[in-house]
């Protein structure tokens, strides 16, 4: 595990030995100074004018309130590299003038910084697709290395210095430029597993003849496999020996399944729930206290969004061992039970008859299935009734319903006399000898 340095520092002194000749040609009177001067220039005049700018084009952005998000995220981009697209303008614009009315040499260096402000802006504007920041941050700055060094011509050279900084491990040879290809072709695999899973989820879920919970399990499935796939093939490219890693997964699966037995389960539980169609987007649930609807499946944990607005993000687990009352499962119907007592005074035949009709006139109330009254007992102050009914909209909500039927109650009762009794006590006063008094 040991670094030879003597190659590496035999190829940094050559470097650094170009470097001094170069920076002694710049300190002479000439046209290499004076294009250095030039660029200098450039790069303060478009600095200038970004600064000029920045104002006006935020105005001018902020009020293109019609225009899509996309849009407005893509101009937000460019704006934020104004600087550098006026000095890439800027200065190919000057080559060209300069290669038009003097030697192409006297250009030379100008072409070369117009080269690497093109090549970095289109690195930053790509780099953009990469979501991870860490990840952007890796894919950026190895692509900047490497279009400079290529732009310089000094590819080679650089290759060498960083495959001579490398150490072994066991029979494998690790070196900075394998672990900075790595990273680089790992990012942009993943970038490229990560549009094509959003492009395919997008169609996925755009097929009604796949049921909700049968999307998410393939979109899932798919964006799992991207991922993994783009892992193992940037790990593959760049030369690194995939079958030790048997051994180690092997010892780092067992590690897991002792210290993340919920978070295994979870993710199991979610599979399961996925397969079996148990619960789908779009469905009402109830377990124990939470009522809402399911917002979104993840894999660890089912998104619940209350009438509220509050979300609970509850395990898969709980949904798998606990008793989930879904309102919604095999059907949309849902019957709603209402209990109320009239007084002994009214004709039950009548009382039946107005609740069923108030039950009715509710918009949301089913009149196929129509609803229906019934007596469930002689109280001590009242009869007592359960008038049931039936709807298609849980997600509407099942308390404002209630309401709206007990309203209706309450309405036609009144127009009819019918009267809610309400319970009654006597107070009687007893004497000394406990006789009723008076």
């Amino acid at each position: 595990m040991e670094i030879d340095p003597t190659p590496i520092l035999d190829q940094l002194m050559a470097f650094a030995d170009q470097a001094s000749a170069f920076a002694d040609s710049l300190t002479r009177p000439g046209w290499r100074l004076y294009q250095i001067a030039i660029v200098v220039g450039l790069a303060a005049l478009a600095q200038g004018l970004a600064w000029a700018l920045q104002t006006p084009a935020h105005e001018w952005l902020r009020s293109r309130e019609g225009w899509p998000r996309w849009r407005l995220r893509v101009a937000l981009i460019l704006l934020r590299r104004l600087r550098l697209i006026l000095f890439v303008g800027l200065a190919w614009m000057l080559v060209w003038i300069m290669r038009e009315v003097t030697w192409p040499s006297r250009s030379y260096l100008v072409g070369i910084a117009a080269t690497l402000a093109a090549a970095w802006l289109g690195v930053g504007l790509a780099a953009r697709l990469v979501v991870n920041p860490v990840l952007r941050r890796i894919v950026t700055w190895g692509l900047w290395v490497y279009v400079t060094f290529y732009v310089l011509g000094i590819t080679e050279n650089a290759a060498s210095v960083l495959e001579n900084l490398a150490v072994d491990l066991g029979g494998t040879r690790l070196s900075a430029l394998t672990l900075l290809k790595a990273a680089v072709l790992t990012g942009l695999l993943f970038t490229a597993a990560r549009l094509i899973a959003r492009n395919s989820a997008a169609r996925i879920r755009a097929d009604e003849t796949i049921s909700p919970s049968m999307q998410v399990l393939i979109v899932k499935v798919m964006q799992v496999s991207l991922y993994a796939a783009a892992v193992f093939l940037g790990l593959e490219a760049v030369g690194v020996d995939l079958t030790g890693l048997a051994f180690l997964s092997g010892a780092i699966g067992v590690g897991l399944g002792f210290g993340l037995q919920k978070v295994v389960s979870n993710l199991v539980s979610g599979v399961i729930i996925l397969l079996d169609k148990s619960i789908k987007p779009g469905d009402v649930i109830s377990l124990g206290e939470t009522f809402g609807w399911i917002n979104a499946l993840g894999a660890r944990y089912v998104s619940v969004v209350t009438r509220d607005g509050k979300e609970y993000l509850i395990p898969n687990e709980d949904l798998i061992t606990s008793q989930v009352v879904n309102w919604s499962h095999s059907n949309e119907f849902v019957r709603l039970d209402i209990h109320f007592g009239t007084a002994y005074a009214n004709d039950p035949h009548l009382v039946r008859k107005v609740a069923v009709e108030a039950a009715g006139s509710v918009p949301r109330v089913l009149g196929a299935r129509p609803p229906v009254c019934h007596v469930v007992g002689f109280g001590d102050s009242s009869v007592d009734y359960i008038l049931r009914f039936w709807i298609t909209d849980p997600t509407e909500g099942l308390t404002n319903v209630r309401g709206a039927v007990f309203l209706a109650l309450w309405d036609a009762f009144k127009a009819e006399g019918i009267a809610i009794p309400f319970p009654q006590r006597e107070v009687r006063l007893l004497d000394r000898d406990g006789a009723p008094d008076g």
